[in-house]
């Protein structure tokens, strides 16, 4: 373990002023905490919505909650890795302790009750920029070049695994996924409605497909991602939801879906009611994406819900174990039964992190991806 070193790293001062570069301290790992030299980073839309002012965290913040390299020093009384290890961190810690973990939810661990402020479990923090204490979003920061995270966020990746597709399963394509497998539920002959097309969404797709589900119907106004879908399991497409409500109807002869999954950049109210209105009766909603700041978007007839018996329910994580769906998902990727190398659209230096996330909200990536050694 050797002490404080320099490192260079993409933080957020504020909302709305994008990402700024800057080279912070950052101390050595202290207990059950490991020091991580990032290769690879994914671009995923959470982040985003830090500088858009949609996330509540604690500013100046660094960014990256998707990422994947080499421990390279361990603290004290860490087991799960040693320095050399590549690993991908995921964006919950799995302790497999407590509660959660100890009952097969460990999208829901404890120890990722600090996401929104960075701050690690002794109350103290890592990185620093002068006098001021900065904490890296989900307690990673993987836009920064070397970073120190909680040895329980770590899962091995093994070797023939490039960094830029490990940095995906920390994230976006285990959310997408779970949200269709593990969450909805998604099963052979099912008729899937997925909102959005992006990152998460386009895993979603894939998700839902390997369930065996018979149509998997996209909506999104991009027709870069409409095509993009189909690449990844969609079997129809819409620019709008009116016009695969009508699609839904006919193909189903009137039951309508057995599922929705939300999975736009930004949710809202709209997306939500259009949501319902499309499935059937039994059918579920999984709402997967963030909504805007202090905006509330579920507002439902509670008689309609009730008389089809429809369900609405959140998702964190896809509903995925990390320990366990990260290396599974890997599995398949290996083996040709998951598309990762197709999610990648682009590759950024993270100098151009902010024209990265400038490509995102023109609908030009599906996941972007900040390569630290370019």
């Amino acid at each position: 373990m050797t002490g404080t070193i320099t490192t260079r790293a993409a933080i957020a001062r504020e909302p709305h002023r994008g990402w700024e570069l800057a080279d912070l301290t950052l101390d050595a790992p202290g207990s059950h905490e490991v020091r991580v030299r990032f290769h690879a980073a994914g671009l995923c839309h959470s982040d985003d919505h830090i500088t858009q002012g949609d996330a509540p965290v604690r500013f100046p913040v660094v960014g990256g909650h998707e990422g994947a390299g080499i421990v390279e020093s361990v603290g004290p009384d860490v087991r799960r890795v040693r320095p050399g290890d590549r690993i991908v961190c995921s964006y919950i810690p799995a302790c497999g302790a407590c509660r959660p973990c100890s009952t097969g939810h460990q999208n829901m661990c404890v120890k990722g009750l600090n996401a929104s402020t960075g701050m690690f479990l002794d109350g103290t923090f890592r990185f620093h920029l002068g006098d001021q204490d900065l904490g890296g979003f989900c307690t990673l920061g993987t836009f920064s070049r070397l970073a120190v995270v909680s040895e329980w966020a770590c899962v091995p990746l093994a070797d023939d695994i490039p960094f830029e597709i490990g940095a995906l399963v920390g994230c976006g394509v285990p959310t997408g996924w779970g949200s269709a497998v593990h969450a909805a539920g998604v099963r052979p002959g099912d008729t899937v409605v997925i909102y959005g097309a992006g990152g998460v969404g386009s895993n979603a797709v894939q998700g839902a497909r390997y369930a065996g589900a018979k149509n998997v119907v996209v909506v999104d106004p991009v027709e870069f991602k409409r095509d993009m879908a189909k690449v990844f399991g969609a079997t129809h497409t819409f620019a709008d939801a009116a016009t695969a409500h009508e699609f839904v109807v006919e193909t189903t002869w009137g039951q309508l879906a057995d599922h929705a999954i939300c999975t736009p950049g930004v949710l809202t109210e709209e997306v939500v009611n259009d949501a319902v209105q499309v499935v059937g009766k039994g059918g579920k909603v999984t709402l997967t994406a963030i909504g805007r700041l202090g905006e509330n978007t579920v507002h439902v007839h509670a008689g309609n819900t009730i008389s089809y018996q429809r369900q609405i329910r959140g998702a964190l994580f896809g509903d995925s174990n990390p320990l366990h769906d990260i290396p599974t998902l890997l599995g398949l990727y290996r083996s040709g039964d998951l598309k990762l190398d197709e999610l990648v659209t682009r590759k950024y230096r993270l100098d151009d992190i902010n024209d990265a996330y400038r490509d995102m909200a023109e609908g030009k990536n599906i996941r972007g991806v900040v390569v630290h050694d370019v």
